[in-house]
């Protein structure tokens, strides 16, 4: 569900408190907002967001050159995936710089006449988004830009159409050139946008790329492809199975569920101790978060906690919860309530069903007590890890919160003890 974006009003109140204002010229005149929030092809001499942190205000300048190669309004010997990978690099590594990454892209896709241009400016703010968020003072306004953007592909064609025509008023230029410069040379703009507000929302909460290995090219790539191929993260059950189709057409459950559980068991997990509460190593679980989203499951793996890590990752990140959001109160309603416990999950949909039925049989293994006497995770413990990545609480009231994770965990390790799972073996 779309939130209400600021207005514009709030949005150009915001800019002229937080904008660096430029100058130009001799007389050093103060140059507008909107021309400040304008394209520009040439370079800039300060930040433009105000800070008083030196290295910030020298990267800034240095960064703003690099969104040009990227938008190749500036010409460059290093290819756009490099590009790309030396300005995440910079602010992933220093928060500092995040905002200011994406008040230069705002100016660069503002009024710009290179429909190709102004699709990078798009791809690049998706590509950041998936390693970084902005600051919260920044977030609504990145969030109010954007969402100006998500049915406007009639609008801007006309925009660039009457940029190009107010250039072009003095000057006879031939019709193919104006042509290729209003023709469309990629995605929709909208498509860029659909996806960025989408996970501008996503990343608010997770926080981006956690761990201390920089971000590689291939995660770069990655965060390409995931603007038209949805990730097997983060995404829908729905869209998750469809996106398996053509490879596991037969598969009634997710197939990243079912080979991450059954690695999670091939390593020993069922004897490990403090497997689901003790993380794995955040990059490796990450490393193994690309290779999953490529459909590969390596063989060097070793450490169960890694694949456990992966796996609640993934419950977690969906875009819905296994259990909907439709059904949260009467799971909370029925936490003591063996029968009508089991009678919720009935009522949930098939796919929900079968994933939750699956999770529920891959935790029954893990509660037998030959397991719990190495695992140290009882049902109690099993119950309180995977909780929260099965239902979500939308109340921002912390007393509700505390009161509803006691219910959660409660509900969960009903169905862990009383649901009959038996009909999801050898289901795929």
């Amino acid at each position: 569900t779309l939130r209400k974006p600021i207005s514009q009003s709030s949005m150009a109140d915001w800019a002229s408190k937080n904008l660096n204002m430029h100058t130009q010229g001799i007389f050093r005149r103060r140059i507008s907002v909107s021309n400040m929030l304008s394209w520009n092809g040439g370079s800039i001499k300060k930040p433009m967001l105000i800070t008083s942190n030196r290295t910030i205000k020298k990267e800034a300048c240095e960064m703003f050159k690099l969104v040009q190669s990227y938008m190749g309004d500036r010409q460059t010997r290093m290819d756009r995936n490099h590009v790309a990978l030396v300005m995440v690099t910079k602010c992933w590594s220093m928060q500092g710089l995040r905002d200011e990454l994406y008040i230069q892209l705002i100016r660069q896709t503002t009024d710009n006449m290179c429909y190709r241009s102004l699709a990078w400016g798009w791809e690049l703010m998706a590509i950041s988004l998936a390693f970084f968020s902005p600051s919260p003072k920044f977030q609504s306004y990145l969030e109010g830009y954007i969402y100006r953007h998500l049915d406007s592909d009639e609008k801007i064609a006309q925009h660039i159409k009457e940029l190009v025509d107010l250039k072009n008023k003095k000057i006879t230029k031939s019709r193919k050139k104006r042509k290729q410069n209003t023709e469309d040379e990629g995605l929709p703009i909208s498509t860029y946008a659909k996806y960025c507000y989408r996970k501008l929302h996503k990343v608010a909460i997770t926080g981006g790329k956690k761990g201390l290995r920089k971000p590689t090219v291939e995660e770069i790539m990655h965060a390409r492809n995931a603007i038209l191929t949805p990730s097997l993260f983060g995404s829908s059950l729905e869209e998750i199975m469809l996106r398996q189709q053509d490879m596991y057409p037969g598969n009634k459950l997710p197939w990243v569920q079912t080979q991450l559980s059954q690695q999670v068991l091939a390593l020993g997990g069922e004897q490990t101790e403090g497997i689901f509460r003790i993380p794995g190593d955040i990059d490796e679980v990450n490393a193994l978060k690309l290779q999953v989203d490529q459909w590969r499951i390596p063989n060097s793996l070793s450490d169960p906690n890694i694949p456990a890590s992966l796996l609640k990752l993934w419950y977690r990140e969906l875009e819905e919860p296994v259990i909907p959001q439709q059904f949260y109160k009467e799971c909370i309603s029925n936490y003591e309530n063996p029968d009508a416990a089991v009678a919720v999950v009935q009522l949930l949909p098939e796919l929900n069903r079968l994933v939750l039925c699956y999770l529920i049989h891959f935790l029954q293994i893990f509660a037998q007590p030959s397991n719990v006497g190495r695992t140290k995770m009882d049902v109690n413990n099993l119950a309180m890890v995977m909780a929260p990545n099965c239902l979500r609480c939308q109340s921002d009231d912390p007393r509700i919160i505390f009161e509803n994770t006691r219910k959660e965990m409660s509900f969960l390790r009903m169905l862990i003890v009383h649901l009959d799972t038996s009909f999801i073996k050898g289901l795929v």
